[in-house]
């Protein structure tokens, strides 16, 4: 394959101007006046909890890939920009989004941190190094792209144990101060939250993706990170995690991309061997990834129209790709849904299950500044897409009208998403963390949607207009992110409840995704449990009618007047069995829109493209309840 054409497809995965914000002298285990959540008075605590949107997956100057893609935004830019701030792309336009986050962690690669910016620097160390040439030529798409594929080399041809002139420790260190710093500099407990964290970036030997987000309880860290420098192994990662954690270090670790994983993250053995899991193997995993990214730039990672033929809304932003490759990557042991109901078997056998974890959305953006807005989309990239052209939503200027030709790069597949939702007591470190690690999250295609999900055994259709139904719900059931366990042979009821965002587009419905073990086979089912405009669920098809919402393609206007700014309902299981172990989840559909694509083609006078979708539903998605018999 041409490099240039491989190095578009790896860009997405490992893939301005500097802040005059003053650093402070503040060293990794130690905290910054008036930063940490408890320096400062808060807010009252909301024991009904709240909801707070963030993106735990950003990368700026001081990743390598980000810099070699033209990105100079800082660890300062990118939490300015989550406060609401515009801030510049590497072309030169100015990013800002529609309305603030409540959280942000920048995750920059642990891998060569800082070291591209040191490269690059005309005066310095590495001023004379082979590669500063090669670093300081990426200054458009095409030598970004050459600049790429060069350090790329490098990289591949890496042997362990073997001296690798680019894994200097000490700019790595720096680096990794830098991003300490500046998440103390703007944490404002019960106003905004930084996290202090980093990418651990890692896959097997052909391009399976195996990265995760690692995420800091506090300002209490190691002085260095652990990185694919180290080890490729994921379950080395968790030794080390566990080790800082005995040092009070708290942290945990976000898989994502599973969809370019070639079924390598959520596989039935250990890392790269046949080895069966066992109970220590399932504690560790549990104890240290609590949740998974089921969304974002990247693509959507919830399922897979091949896991789930009966699943009407299963086609959504899907990345066919491994990451960095243009490899097909297989479906099973890619996706979330399917790795719950692999759990499920995995107890029923043998009474240990590695999936059972709760589900955010993230960015993953290269720009310093996610992109969650369909018309407002500034990809993922850097230099390397950040015109229509360069991501294949528009022809290339040489083609035709009559034989429209397109870009070849991965870019195409992805998405405008996505967001981390968190149900949490104030917006603090310690609040939102506990909410992670219990698992009260949900996530978002990239809206604000807000999507509530309980289950219990005394909860009741009087739910559905209670103004102290939250209250009830928690008193008399579990939350999302919970086990529920048997009562008696009863039957439970799920309260679901979800709310548009007031920036986007009207709900459409609000369904269950029910997943189980019958006679030792694993089964799904979507039940639609709410419909817009006062229509009831189909019994026959458990489908709502058609809301008559549409999109006109020639400029993006939506239907007027349908679809509801909330939905609710108190559900039961008819098919509900005692005796069978199952998991259920809520998602909740916004009425059809336009894709970025279709924007971008709108603007250039040119018809979308035929193999694109020209719409989409943005949703968002629970973390499951999982009974247990």
């Amino acid at each position: 394959m041409n490099k240039i054409l491989l190095v578009l497809f790896f860009v997405a995965a490992v893939g301005c101007g500097e802040s005059s914000v003053e650093e402070l002298d503040t060293k990794p285990g130690e905290s910054s006046a008036g930063q940490d959540d408890a320096a400062v008075p808060l807010p009252l605590r909301n024991e009904q909890r709240n909801a707070y949107f963030g993106d735990t997956h950003v990368h700026t100057v001081l990743s390598f890939d980000a810099y070699l893609m033209g990105t100079r935004g800082t660890p300062d830019d990118a939490y300015e920009f989550a406060k609401g701030a515009e801030i510049a792309h590497a072309s030169g336009f100015r990013m800002r989004m529609q309305k603030p986050l409540d959280f942000l962690a920048v995750s920059d690669h642990g891998f060569y941190l800082g070291m591209m910016r040191a490269l690059g620097e005309a005066q310095g160390a590495y001023a004379e190094h082979r590669f500063a040439p090669v670093v300081a030529s990426a200054t458009t798409a095409a030598t970004s792209a050459s600049a790429f594929a060069t350090l790329l080399d490098h990289l591949q041809a890496r042997v362990p144990g073997e001296v690798d002139d680019l894994d200097d420790r000490d700019v790595a260190r720096s680096a990794w101060q830098e991003i300490i710093e500046s998440a103390q500099r703007h944490n404002d407990p019960g106003r905004f939250t930084t996290f202090i964290a980093y990418e651990y970036t890692t896959s097997g030997p052909e391009f399976e993706n195996l990265h995760r987000n690692v995420i800091f309880r506090d300002h209490n860290v190691p002085e260095q990170v652990f990185s694919r420098l180290d080890s490729v192994n994921p379950e080395d990662l968790w030794d080390w995690m566990d080790t800082n954690r005995s040092r009070g270090q708290d942290a945990i670790a976000i898989p994502h991309n599973s969809n370019g994983s070639d079924g390598w993250m959520f596989a039935k053995t250990k890392f790269n061997s046949d080895e069966p899991f066992d109970a220590a193997y399932v504690q560790q995993r549990m104890r240290n990834e609590p949740l998974v990214e089921n969304t974002q730039v990247k693509g959507t990672s919830d399922t897979h129209p091949l896991l789930s033929p009966n699943d009407e809304w299963a086609n959504f932003e899907i990345m066919p790709l491994r990451i960095a490759s243009a490899l097909p990557s297989s479906p099973s042991g890619s996706y979330v849904r399917e790795a719950y109901l692999n759990g499920l078997l995995m107890e029923q056998e043998s009474g240990i299950n590695p999936y059972k974890f709760g589900v955010i959305g993230a960015s993953d953006t290269h720009n310093a500044a996610g992109s969650f807005e369909e018309n407002n989309y500034w990809s993922k990239t850097g230099l390397m897409d950040i015109g229509p052209e360069l991501r294949g939503s528009v022809p290339l200027p040489d083609s035709s009208a009559d034989d429209p030709q397109y870009a070849s790069s991965a870019a195409a597949f992805w998405g405008a998403s996505g967001l981390a939702g968190v149900w949490a007591e104030s917006n603090t470190r310690d609040d939102l963390f506990d909410a992670f690690r219990r698992k009260e999250t949900f996530s978002t295609s990239g809206p604000h949607i807000k999507v509530r999900f309980f289950a219990g055994y005394d909860l009741d259709q009087s739910l559905i207009n209670d103004p102290d139904a939250i209250a009830k719900a928690y008193a008399q059931g579990v939350p999302m992110g919970s086990d529920l366990m048997a009562d008696a042979g009863r039957s439970p009821a799920f309260y679901l409840w979800a709310s548009r965002d007031p920036d986007t587009y009207s709900l459409q419905r609000l369904q269950i995704v029910k997943g189980w073990v019958e006679n030792g086979e694993a089964k799904e089912a979507v039940i639609d449990v709410a419909c817009s405009d006062g229509l009831a669920v189909d019994p026959a098809t458990k489908r709502c009618p058609n809301n008559g919402a549409s999109v006109d393609l020639s400029d993006c206007s939506v239907t007027a007047g349908v679809g509801d700014a909330e939905l609710v309902s108190v559900w039961q299981d008819p098919d509900f069995d005692p005796q069978q172990r199952a998991f259920y989840y809520a998602r909740v559909l916004e009425n059809p829109s336009c894709r970025w694509s279709t924007y971008d083609a709108i603007r250039a006078g040119v018809s979308p493209r035929l193999d694109m979708q020209a719409t989409l539903q943005d949703r968002a998605w629970s973390s499951p309840i999982w009974y247990m018999p």
